[in-house]
């Protein structure tokens, strides 16, 4: 893990002596650029209207409730199990899946032939894959 962040070492200073440098114009603003006017992100509902949005009584709003604690609880609780049962469940899922083209039982049997050529004596490898004596080839007049 040292070994890792050695890697990174030169870079620390450097990333720890940017500070937050802020800049700020000192010449006089011009009249062109107008004011900043401030407004308000969700203007308040109007007086005769009942409905108000949920933003509008509560900016933290997830839309699982009109309560406010109801919907932050709502919300945490929903988020942690849905990330759970992605990870664990899905993970644990993926990993007992079945031997996918069945890699894994190939191996094993390729294994299991080698230790019985072996004992056997015979070569691993023979020099015809099959049988050339059963092999029946076409003659001249079929083809």
């Amino acid at each position: 893990m040292l070994t890792r962040l050695s890697r990174y070492g030169p870079a620390f200073p450097r990333l720890l002596s940017n500070t937050s440098v802020r800049y700020v114009s000192q010449s006089k603003p011009t009249g062109a650029a107008g004011s900043a006017a401030v407004t308000e992100l969700h203007p308040a509902a109007e007086a005769g209207h009942g409905e108000v949005s949920q933003y509008v009584k509560n900016p933290d709003y997830h839309g699982f409730s009109s309560d406010p604690v109801v919907d932050d609880w709502n919300m945490k609780v929903g988020f942690f199990f849905g990330i759970s049962v992605a990870l664990v469940i899905g993970g644990t899922f993926i990993h007992y899946l079945p031997d996918h083209g069945m890699r894994q039982w190939a191996r094993r049997e390729a294994e299991r032939v080698i230790q019985q050529k072996e004992k056997e004596g015979l070569p691993l490898i023979g020099e015809n894959y099959y049988d050339p004596n059963k092999i029946v080839l076409p003659t001249a007049g079929e083809e």
